[in-house]
């Protein structure tokens, strides 16, 4: 019952922060309600900074809860993905994402060498084989899958690694949409 009733009060928290991201990007486009939430999210960097501004703002709120090795191994996967979507990370690129990962609030949870140490393994095996590396990232974020409240924060934790550097690129989304199939959560509650 415990847990049930964490989960309904994290969908509703989820729920209405979702509606602050919408809200937020409707500011952003003059605040025409007949507009489509989504294409703002996919238009300009503005909205989707805000969104990923919110989605942080977001996972913060869960840090108490996201404290499981399970999201932490789904999120430091999700992490070298998404830095790896392109097929290569430079070492200026790993070093920008690793950074993003340890001043993370939630990720803060973990001790730092921890996250880096699962971080840099699955970033050296998809530099390897991206096909293997890559199916074995995505073994790690199934992991997640069995917690919504873990799950969403997998996502969310790729939606924020992927907009730190203010390029979203198609590349990272379809990795994010894939994360999305694997942990049972629909890709359009995220605008992907």
């Amino acid at each position: 019952m415990t847990q049930r009733n964490t989960e309904v009060t994290s969908m509703a928290m989820w729920d209405r922060l979702k509606d602050q991201a919408k809200n937020l990007q409707q500011a952003q486009r003059g605040g025409g309600a007949t507009q489509e939430p989504s294409r703002g999210a996919r238009s300009g960097g503005g909205s989707r900074a805000q969104l990923v501004s919110a989605l942080k703002t977001q996972l913060g709120s869960f840090k108490t809860e996201l404290k499981s090795g399970a999201y932490r191994d789904a999120s430091m996967a999700m992490c070298a993905l998404v830095a790896a979507a392109d097929g290569h990370v430079d070492p200026a690129e790993r070093q920008h994402v690793e950074s993003t990962i340890l001043s993370n609030e939630v990720l803060q949870n973990f001790p730092p060498e921890q996250l880096r140490q699962r971080f840099n393994k699955h970033v050296d095996q998809l530099a390897y084989n991206f096909q293997e590396g890559k199916a074995e990232a995505m073994q790690d974020i199934a992991k997640a899958a069995k917690k919504p409240t873990e799950a969403r924060a997998v996502i969310q934790t790729g939606i924020v690694i992927a907009g730190a550097d203010g390029d979203f690129s198609q590349a990272e989304h379809m990795i994010l949409r894939e994360a999305c199939t694997v942990l049972g959560v629909s890709p359009a509650e995220f605008q992907l």
